[in-house]
């Protein structure tokens, strides 16, 4: 038998929250080219699903096929917003944006980037004036250029840090040609700017990690085969997923990536509502160094870059191990012509250790259970970085959100022989890498049991009265607003927060529950007067709570592409103070990587992990997981009696 095979299934529309089809951005695209957008100065940020109003969902009533899209005007330089009608045909809403909003870059303005400043006289000339003649070897990485006080004039603009190759597929993070900065508008195609401060000798020694380069691999490691010889335990309809006990929609966007719809786990024959939706927010990767290039590098890779768009084409046996079905992801290039990702998102099974045991030393006996876990997962390639997204549902109603960070280091020129107090030196020839930051925040539209639900923070204290000194307790307390439910984490106090439905009881009486353990929960390092941190405020807590608006979807605001952070986020929208118990209510949770370069990271840096989990808090009334068969890993060679129990 063939195993470790591929399930290979495009993506159709057959529910109200399917993504959009080729065909539907097509359409979507050509009414707004025979309409509004029908200058050809005209290109595509994004074209994606407007999803239905969930009420309506719930409801099932009758709803819109919509599209919503982001376009730029290049001959005016304006942004503007569309709400498309895909069923009559028309565009029901168009938004002229102000000046100073940018929306995200499209895919091919890095191209475009790169090409202005390869071709710029002025570049050529700075450069050959650094011995650097050869420009086919010259590489200008796109970077957002934020915002530092500085009027851009409308401009859209993007910032090219530049670095060297020594020839073709040679690294080139090894080569950085510091203190060395291109300005390009991208509307016009044209270098504004040019930064050429102190020049530093550019490092030469080799950061290759290709095989060419490495040498013969290893061969003292066996094979691991997953093996599945009777399929995999999920079944898929359409975008529809059911596994175990779980049920869920697998959804898709340019600026989030992979999206969770409509999570839900059977009880006792009744379907549960965990998570309406789910996804990625934001993200934004701030640098702590205070040389000139490197103190304005802060990348918000969701929101400035769309990084579903940046989605790889995943490859059985690489990326994704075992009975694999993927999803593509559908998107529109910059003219409004679809893009089809292939293998976008890629979903299967996953031993997990033992999920339950007991050995019973009166009997002799002993009951394990084997754990798994179903893995929905994709990886985007942020220039030099690589991020893989994780969704793990397991057996017991847990589920885990991982970040797994991986890729090239954003690398640094320095004097030979001197080492920068703000980074790692990684040779001795001049390269370093800065100290930073990974900060994600996850949205979780949640409807525990239902869509009205409150939020407690639980403490552990020490009660005033304690004779023995040894007592200890959970505390909870009511979060009742916004204002109060912005919140840090608290080691100290073994602090989690509960997401509670208290019209929905549990055995015991108590309100149903699912509690956010905060593990990676750090905040912002930058201080509160930095640019990047009036930007990034979501990032300065790790718990924000809002009442549900459609409205309110990422936590650093709809467009934070060179914004100053003064109108738009998380920290605009909670200053309402609106109510949040027993609400629809939206759970925002930051958290993130301090990543203190090291030597091991260099030329190519091993995973590292950063996430969170959820777990039921009385949302059962017992382990959910008692009916599991004890014989789940027994193979041909395993004896008559199976390993995981014992029967006297």
């Amino acid at each position: 038998m063939t195993l470790n095979t591929e399930i290979h299934t495009g993506v159709g529309v057959s529910h109200p929250l399917d993504p959009l089809s080729r065909e539907e951005i097509s359409r979507a695209a050509a009414i707004l080219k025979d309409g509004p957008a029908a200058a050809e100065s005209f290109r595509f940020i994004s074209v994606e699903l407007r999803e239905p109003d969930k009420e309506l969902l719930r409801t099932g009533a009758a709803t819109l096929r919509e599209a919503d899209a982001v376009l730029v005007n290049r001959a005016e330089a304006r942004s503007y917003e569309a709400i498309v009608d895909l069923d009559s045909g028309i565009v029901s809403k168009w938004t002229k944006l102000a000046e100073n909003v940018h929306p995200p870059f499209m895919l091919d303005e890095f191209a475009e980037g790169e090409e202005a400043c390869r071709k710029n006289p002025e570049v050529q000339a700075a450069l050959a004036k650094r011995g650097i003649t050869n420009m086919d070897l010259v590489c200008f990485e796109p970077w957002s250029v934020g915002y530092f006080g500085e009027d851009n004039e409308g401009r859209r603009l993007m910032r090219a840090l530049v670095f060297v190759r020594d020839e073709e597929n040679d690294s080139p993070y090894a080569h950085p040609i510091e203190n060395f900065i291109v300005i390009v508008d991208l509307n016009t195609g044209e270098v504004v700017k040019l930064e050429d401060d102190q020049a530093i000798p550019v490092p030469s020694a080799s950061g290759n990690y290709l095989p060419k380069y490495v040498g013969e691999a290893r061969t003292d490691l066996k094979p691991i085969s997953i093996t599945q010889p009777e399929g995999a335990s999920f079944t898929v309809t359409g975008n529809h997923v059911q596994w175990a006990d779980w049920s869920f929609r697998v959804g898709f966007t340019p600026r989030e990536g992979l999206v969770l719809h409509q999570l839900k786990f059977r009880n006792k024959g009744v379907e549960r509502p965990v998570i309406n939706r789910a996804s990625l927010s934001e993200m934004v990767v701030p640098y702590g160094d205070t040389a000139p290039v490197q103190a304005k590098k802060n990348a918000f890779d969701s929101g400035e870059y769309n990084i579903g768009n940046m989605a790889n084409s995943l490859k059985l046996g690489c990326d994704c191990l075992g009975e694999i079905k993927y999803f593509d992801g559908i998107t529109a290039d910059s003219h409004g012509n679809p893009l089809t990702i292939e293998n976008a998102i890629c979903m299967h099974e996953e031993d997990d250790s033992i999920l339950w045991k007991h050995f019973d030393f009166r009997e002799g006996t002993a009951e394990t259970r084997r754990s798994r876990k179903l893995v929905i997962s994709f990886i985007a390639t942020v220039a030099n970085y690589e991020y893989a997204f994780y969704w793990h549902l397991f057996l017991d109603g847990s589920i885990e959100f991982l970040v797994k960070a991986t890729g090239i280091l954003s690398t640094a020129g320095q004097k030979p022989g001197e080492k920068s107090p703000y980074g790692q030196t990684l040779n001795n020839d001049g390269l370093y890498a800065p100290i930073h930051q990974h900060m994600f925040n996850v949205r979780m539209d949640f409807e525990i049991d239902g869509p009205t639900n409150a939020v407690y923070e639980v403490d552990m204290e020490i009660p005033d009265h304690n004779p023995t000194h040894t007592a200890f307790m959970a505390v909870d307390r009511l979060l009742e607003t916004e204002q109060a439910a912005i919140r840090k984490t608290n080691s100290a106090k073994h602090r989690f927060w509960k997401i509670a439905n208290r019209d929905s009881k549990n055995l015991v009486n108590e309100p149903v529950a699912y509690r956010l353990i905060p593990t990676n929960g750090i905040q912002l390092a930058a201080g509160d007067e930095s640019y990047v941190s009036k930007r990034a405020q979501f990032a300065r807590n790790n718990l924000w709570v809002t009442a549900y608006d459609r409205t309110e979807r990422f936590a650093a605001g709809e467009f934070p592409n060179q914004a100053t952070g003064a109108d738009d986020g998380l920290h605009i929208w909670t200053q309402k103070n609106r109510n949040i118990v027993d609400q629809d209510l939206v759970v925002w949770y930051t958290f993130g990587m301090h990543h203190v370069v090291r030597l091991e990271d260099w030329p190519i840096m091993p995973r590292q992990n950063i996430g969170f989990m959820l777990e039921p808090h009385g949302f059962f009334d017992q382990n959910p997981t008692l009916n599991l068969p004890s014989n789940d890993n027994r193979t041909e060679t395993t004896n008559t009696a199976t390993c995981c129990t014992t029967d006297k």
